[in-house]
């Protein structure tokens, strides 16, 4: 039986997390390309969001340039031989007439969509094909001083709640919609604080003023789906936005201990992997103001 979608992309995460990566966030300091940290088609110009972010970073290429096959023999160059392809997955849309068969769109009464995929190739992967050349990289930092463009993605996003400083938890609290962190100076490094902080803050964007998600707003027991969903997409959420300010290299290793338990939940329930991710991506982006 040919596989789904669903099950394509959750195999790949599944493999990832069995070794010990974690797939949204790339395990190495990008130096060589620069400040460009998220994946995207050298063509197109199209950043890959969602699961498409994970699909890419899981792949192990330090490059974040994609390209089709064809495009890349367009841009005069070659894939080299048995060089595999990774899944880019997108919504096409699907017509349907009042018995719920196929037609062309100009005669159909619903429009649906489903998953499809094509494949990509990391410019790694191809010879023959200019790559653009690097801006120099910001230093990394030595000791806890705080990262600007992390600070600068919490002190921006518009919709914020209050966040402190106290304890030695960090949580989220709907009732009161609250955030309460360690202090900074608890932290092993920045990084790890801010980490910590856009899980956090992932959270928070699901209350009803904000996306009103269900998986934070719904009833929910430690350990339902509806709490692990909520989890994932945290995480998940957390983990985009540490790529976007370039310090996921630093908190793979956090990523890969605290997902690892739900790999029992991607092989039972293909979706969830996709859903939790386009989830994430919706309140990554409501943080950054997009």
């Amino acid at each position: 039986m040919k596989k789904t979608v669903y099950e394509i992309v959750t195999e790949r995460l599944i493999k990832k997390l069995e070794e010990g990566t974690a797939p949204w966030a790339k395990p190495w300091t990008n130096k060589k390309y620069g400040n460009v940290f998220e994946p995207q088609n050298i063509v197109s110009k199209t950043t890959y969001k969602g699961i498409n972010r994970l699909l890419t970073w899981s792949s192990g290429f330090s490059c974040p340039y994609w390209a089709t096959y064809k495009q890349i023999s367009g841009l005069g160059g070659t894939v080299r031989k048995g060089e595999k392809g990774t899944p880019i997955v997108f919504w096409s849309p699907l017509f349907l007439d009042a018995n719920g068969k196929r037609v062309d769109e100009k005669f159909a009464v619903k429009k649906t969509f489903f998953l499809k995929y094509f494949t990509v190739f990391n410019l790694e992967q191809a010879d023959g094909v200019d790559i653009p050349a690097a801006a120099e990289a910001p230093a990394e930092a030595d000791e806890f001083d705080p990262i600007a463009d992390a600070e600068g993605v919490l002190e921006n996003w518009e919709t914020k709640c209050p966040i402190s400083h106290r304890g030695s938890r960090a949580f989220y609290r709907p009732s009161d919609d609250t955030i309460t962190l360690p202090e900074k100076t608890d932290f092993k490094s920045p990084e790890k604080y801010y980490s910590t902080a856009f899980h956090e803050a992932i959270h928070a964007t699901g209350h009803e003023s904000r996306l009103n998600r269900k998986t934070l707003t719904g009833t929910a027991k430690f350990g339902d789906d509806t709490y692990s969903k909520e989890e994932l997409v945290a995480e998940f959420g957390a983990a985009f936005l540490c790529a976007t300010v370039g310090i996921e290299n630093k908190t793979i290793n956090n990523s890969a201990a605290y997902l690892k338990s739900w790999i029992s939940e991607f092989k039972d329930k293909p979706k969830l992997a996709v859903e939790s991710a386009g989830l994430a991506q919706k309140a990554a982006d409501h943080i950054l103001n997009r």
